[in-house]
């Protein structure tokens, strides 16, 4: 199963921008009437980046997962897409016909784990600071917009079985990040944070709307204080969706569905959140400005 997210809407005039029908927020139309085009982001655990390419990334096949991957967002009509477990080594790019990848992993002489990346429409390149200095569990990019600057960060955080350590470490490195950007500033967090947030409203009403689901974890208790130190909600909790989409992952001994994939932005920039929710395509759509 594909645990993708999407978001949507921006207020920049980029060149393929395409206007979204679904859910759109109350605010997502100019005075005049005219609705605001979108961007559509999303997230992606896509287990491997490895099947079809070659140590030298000039040597690849058909089959290749990229070209998959890219087939895939293009059907969906992703702008950008965080990706997770891409199991690639060190940092590199890659362009196929309709998005240009970029990750970030372990290096070289490490075992293929974890890793993090981006696909990003071709049409979009002139508007993106590539990537730079991140981690295994981390990437940034900025997206330039009319309406100011976007910084998108694909994650993918240890599993509530990892040592404490790990989670100690990749917590302070995300909190470090946050806090480098201004508050003035978009942001959005897209990625697999293996946290189940649970649905308790009352006690979390800063960071977690009225829509979330199961019983929150200790990973969930993680990711929600550091929502609420910094301002931060989880968008896919604040819109009533199908139950088919509120969920991203089954648990394969209870074959219980929870959701672990989630889409992270500021308090003030809620409302230009259209929608998000869960596929083997799920959706949030963002509107900037």
């Amino acid at each position: 199963m594909c645990h993708l997210w999407h978001v949507s809407g921006s207020s920049c005039s980029h060149t393929g921008a395409k206007k979204v029908d679904c859910n759109t927020a109350p605010n997502s139309t100019t005075k005049k009437g005219k609705r605001i085009p979108a961007f559509r982001f999303a997230s992606w655990n896509v287990r491997t980046m490895c099947p079809g390419l070659s140590e030298d990334l000039t040597q690849f096949n058909d089959s290749r997962k990229t070209a998959i991957i890219n087939n895939k967002l293009s059907r969906l009509d992703v702008d950008i897409a965080a990706l997770q477990e891409t199991r690639l080594p060190a940092s590199g790019s890659l362009r196929e016909q309709g998005y240009t990848f970029f990750w970030q992993g372990r290096d070289p002489e490490e075992p293929r784990q974890h890793g993090v990346g981006f696909a990003i429409r071709n049409s979009l390149l002139s508007m993106i600071e590539p990537p730079s200095n991140g981690s295994e569990r981390i990437l940034s990019i900025r997206l330039f917009t009319a309406s100011g600057l976007v910084h998108l960060l694909s994650i993918y955080a240890p599993t509530l079985c990892s040592p404490h350590e790990d989670k100690d470490q990749s917590y302070e490195e995300l909190h470090n990040i946050i806090s480098s950007i201004p508050n003035t500033e978009h942001l959005f967090l897209l990625g697999d944070f293996n946290a189940r947030v649970g649905a308790d409203h009352d006690s979390w009403l800063s960071c977690l709307g009225r829509f979330g689901i199961g019983r929150m974890n200790e990973n969930g208790q993680r990711l929600l204080e550091l929502c609420t130190y910094h301002n931060l909600c989880i968008t896919n909790s604040f819109f009533h969706t199908k139950p088919c989409h509120q969920v991203s992952w089954r648990h394969p001994r209870s074959r219980h569905w929870h959701q672990l994939d989630l889409i992270v932005t500021r308090q003030a920039s809620l409302n230009s959140v259209q929608i998000t929710r869960s596929f083997c395509s799920g959706a949030a759509q963002w509107r900037s400005g």
